[in-house]
């Protein structure tokens, strides 16, 4: 055989090899950026698909980074359970609100501040796949919701809505009313007669 022969051969059986052991890799996904008011709660959702069947041995890693790139600080680790941080800023302000079986990995942050400005990363790790992407969100933290759209929109429909109850009382009045004016027409009537 001669160069480009053994060159396609080899990468032909490289490629029938690759199909018989597929790569061991875990795939998150999450937001890329999330806004969330001051004060208020926020869910971060994370899930996770994996060329394997859930292991007992999945881990779940979620980690921050400030805005100024200091270094970065664990948030919230689970292995078989839910573990709770001892220290630093997230303690007693995380919750798991995730479901294994169903791949989500999502936790809870309470009481935000400005100070949780930055990015969270979500690893998970399914032995044997242990390799993969790592879910990244952004978090701004800001004072109040800006209007957009959907405030718009809610509010359009909640005047159309008001609106409408209003005509029908009205729609509701006038008839009730009518049949008043009516009625006594007719016992004026039959009193006369």
């Amino acid at each position: 055989m001669q160069g480009p022969d053994v060159l396609g051969a080899v990468l032909l059986l490289g490629v029938q090899l690759r199909a018989l052991w597929p790569a061991a890799a875990v795939e998150v996904h999450t937001s890329r950026e999330v806004d969330a008011v001051n004060g208020t709660n926020l869910r971060l959702k994370c899930t996770f698909s994996s060329s394997r069947p859930i292991s007992q041995h999945l881990s779940v890693t979620w980690n921050f980074q400030p805005e100024d790139l200091s270094s970065h600080e664990p948030v919230f680790y689970y292995l078989k359970e839910p573990y709770k941080l001892s220290a630093g800023r997230f303690k007693e302000r995380v919750t798991w609100d995730g479901n294994i079986e169903r791949n989500d990995v999502s936790i809870v942050i309470w009481n935000l501040q400005p100070t949780d400005n930055g990015t969270f990363t979500c690893q998970v790790k399914n032995p044997p796949d242990v390799d993969g992407t790592i879910g990244e969100v952004r978090l701004r933290v800001v004072r109040k919701v800006h209007f957009s759209e959907i405030h718009f929109l809610a509010v359009a429909i909640g005047s159309a809505c008001v609106l409408m109850i209003i005509v029908v009382t009205v729609v509701i009045i006038c008839r009730h009313h009518r049949k008043k004016v009516q009625a006594k027409r007719i016992e004026v009537a039959d009193t006369e007669l």
